[in-house]
């Protein structure tokens, strides 16, 4: 069978899709197997000319938006880009977003599609403060989902929470299948090691949505009670001079470090101690499964996948999304007792193991693949 993973952004770029995609080749690599990845170049800009029609809704009805002007030309490239590059048939295409789904099933009418939904766009941005709930933006992109729901064969996402989420959106909810997404467990190699300070450490963009800045609150009421620490921030984004700024701000600078963007945080992510990120959103939260893998103590927000993956007090500790507060209280515990810290993580790193590893993702995959064998 000759399949197409189709990507939107290079492997290379960080994020839970390219955490496990490009590990699936090595997983597919027999003879009843041949599969090639496929994405749209970061140089590859204003190049697609061939005008855009969907069969649910009009889009020009939401054309006077900048950023759904940009969604378009976008489309129109990640076409312009697939006739030109892609000309062998596939058996088989399963897509991990939403333009490259409606592009391929555009160019190979004929050849089935899978669609994995992993993430809200919308709600990115609505949590970062570009559009707003109910605009035009927040309008037709949620439009977007009716419509691959239309043109898709099959329809597959993240995490139960995102389903329930997309439930809005599409016509029968009831048909889309979850399927957690999975790590290669070689990747990750836990390190035995004594921290006498206790080290955090959160991996993310630095975006409104992720909210670093009740992290910071919480680690200035951690050094108000006189527990020791340092909080390892890696990643980047518009608002990490504001976060630095606030750091500074509330006299917590010198326990807070700024790497910025790594390639490979799961390369020395072992050798801190606890995983911390106060998500405002999450579709899935793969940056957790990857934590726990790496045998880290989880402490995150009871929002969407993260609420899937963490269950308070036995692998892992939950507190309400913008609460500083209960944040700071669930890293105090885990400062202050170490045997419970090691507790938690080793159940986390067990459910990890059973429930997130790329295995059990090929094994589902291909299942679904084999559906749509000629």
């Amino acid at each position: 069978m000759r399949l197409l993973q189709a990507l939107f952004f290079p492997p290379e770029q960080p994020g839970g899709v390219s955490s496990m995609i490009p590990h699936l080749q090595e997983r597919f690599s027999s003879p009843h197997w041949e599969m090639e990845l496929f994405s749209l170049p970061k140089r590859i800009r204003n190049k697609g000319q061939e005008e855009i029609q969907f069969h649910t809704f009009d889009w020009k009805r939401y054309e006077q938006s900048p950023i759904v002007q940009k969604y378009i030309q976008t489309y129109k490239d990640y076409l312009w880009w697939t006739k030109l590059r892609l000309t062998k048939p596939f058996d088989l295409i399963h897509a991990h977003h939403p333009i490259a789904g409606l592009v391929m099933k555009q160019v190979f009418p004929d050849t089935p599609v899978i669609q994995t939904i992993h993430s809200s766009y919308e709600r990115e941005l609505i949590l970062n403060g570009r559009i707003e709930e109910g605009g035009l933006e927040h309008q037709f992109l949620t439009s977007i989902y009716r419509e691959i729901e239309h043109r898709a064969d099959r329809l597959l996402t993240v995490s139960y929470s995102f389903r329930d989420y997309l439930s809005s959106y599409v016509d029968k909810p009831d048909h889309i299948t979850v399927i957690p997404n999975g790590y290669d467990e070689k990747r990750f190699k836990p390190i035995p090691h004594e921290n006498e300070v206790p080290q955090f450490i959160t991996v993310c963009r630095l975006v409104p949505a992720k909210g670093l800045d009740i992290l910071l609150y919480a680690c200035a009421e951690l050094k108000n009670r006189g527990q020791s620490y340092v909080l390892h921030i890696i990643g980047d984004g518009p608002i990490r001079m504001e976060l630095e700024q606030l750091a500074k701000k509330l006299g917590i600078y010198n326990e807070t470090i700024f790497y910025g963007y790594t390639l490979h945080p799961e390369e020395f992510m072992p050798f801190f101690d606890i995983f911390v990120l106060p998500s405002r959103a999450e579709a899935f939260g793969s940056v957790f499964a990857e934590a726990a893998l790496c045998l880290l103590t989880l402490i995150g927000t009871n929002v969407g996948g993260i609420a899937e993956q963490i269950e308070d007090g036995v692998n892992g500790l939950l507190v309400p999304p913008e609460d500083p507060i209960a944040l700071a209280d669930a890293m105090e515990k885990v400062i202050i007792d170490p045997a419970y810290r090691y507790e938690l993580a080793r159940s986390g790193w067990d459910k990890a193991k059973s429930e997130y590893s790329l295995s059990r993702v090929v094994h589902e995959l291909k299942k679904i693949y084999l559906q749509y064998q000629k």
